[in-house]
């Protein structure tokens, strides 16, 4: 009984910890129009967060084409689909922060930090700082990239 007890505790636990994990499929809001404008793909290598651009909606520049014109160095001019935008995010028990985040549009970088909204854990809050300057956009969850 009391093995059943410990793996029941343990199982638990671990379908909490993966319901409130943040790696996955995110729709971005373009924060202008209020419209869907990509969907990225945050993952863990080595206990470290990333996070690349799988899917740009129709609506963007160029849509699935768009360049990151606005970049500087190797990245000026690259595409923007495919590129890693969220780096080195590390976990403090509550939120990933410490690393980076590029945004496409204005080719600017800012630290970064990420957290699921406490009440709905398909929502995603991820925060740039320039100093002490900040914004804080609320990315969508998803569990699929659309096929079109």
């Amino acid at each position: 009984m009391l093995k059943f007890l410990v793996f029941s505790l343990f199982f638990s636990i671990g379908l909490l910890a993966h319901a409130q994990s943040c790696t996955g499929l995110w729709i971005t809001i373009d924060d202008a129009t209020g419209y869907k404008k990509s969907i990225v793909e945050l993952y863990k290598k080595e206990g470290v967060l990333y996070g690349k651009v799988v899917y740009i909606y129709k609506r963007g520049k160029d849509g699935p084409n768009s360049k990151c014109t606005e970049c500087s160095g190797k990245l000026y001019n690259q595409p923007i689909l495919g590129m890693l935008i969220a780096k080195q995010l590390k976990w403090n028990g509550s939120e990933w922060e410490g690393g980076t985040i590029l945004d496409p549009d204005n080719g600017k970088t800012y630290t970064c930090s990420m957290w699921l909204n406490e009440n709905n854990h398909d929502k995603l809050n991820v925060r740039g700082y320039i100093g002490p300057f900040y914004r804080t956009q609320e990315w969508i969850r998803t569990d699929k990239i659309p096929t079109d």
